[in-house]
């Protein structure tokens, strides 16, 4: 089965370019409204048959942010496997909004990304499992969309449970390496 997988995404990537200039906006195409709610958008995950929820920490002036926007989320290819696979969200890790936690309780965005989830650095891809729990988080931008995609797959085939993000990189550019 990750043989399928690992292939879907290959063929995705690579059997598919994009012509010059086709891209989505990551703000409609990407990411999904919320009232923020997470443990709500956490029922809907699992009525959606989603692999969990992946919440996007940014700042507004953050570099590396608009960076992954402008040439990694604006993807169609990108942006259609993760709203396959997950509920996507964005959290300003300034934000005054007020937001519903995985358990229940109240907080304003900021106190969720610096108190509950440690936010100090953006971008923060942030991964949480059916049951609201996080399973893999990585900071910073990615070098790009394969690298993006790979992190899908990561949490997605649960190799999060077999070894760290980075020898499952290795393990990817080796299998990209021996295809002819």
């Amino acid at each position: 089965m990750r043989q399928w997988t690992s292939l879907l995404l290959f063929g995705l990537l690579f059997s598919l370019p994009l012509a010059a200039g086709q891209t989505r906006d990551p703000e409609t195409h990407f990411f999904q409204d919320t009232f923020g709610d997470f443990r709500e958008e956490l029922e809907t995950a699992r009525e959606e048959g989603k692999a969990g929820v992946l919440i996007f920490f940014e700042l507004d002036e953050c570099p590396f942010c608009h960076r992954m926007k402008q040439t990694v989320l604006n993807r169609p290819e990108v942006q259609n496997w993760y709203r396959r696979h997950f509920r996507i969200f964005k959290v300003d890790i300034e934000g005054d909004t007020e937001i519903t936690d995985f358990e229940g309780r109240t907080m304003k965005a900021k106190d969720f990304a610096f108190r509950v989830h440690r936010v100090r650095a953006t971008p923060v891809f942030a991964f949480f499992d059916l049951d609201g729990k996080r399973v893999f988080r990585y900071t910073g931008a990615t070098s790009g969309p394969e690298e993006f995609m790979w992190m899908g797959e990561y949490v997605v085939g649960r190799h999060y449970e077999k070894m760290p993000f980075t020898r499952f990189k290795r393990m990817k550019r080796k299998e990209a390496r021996q295809r002819p």
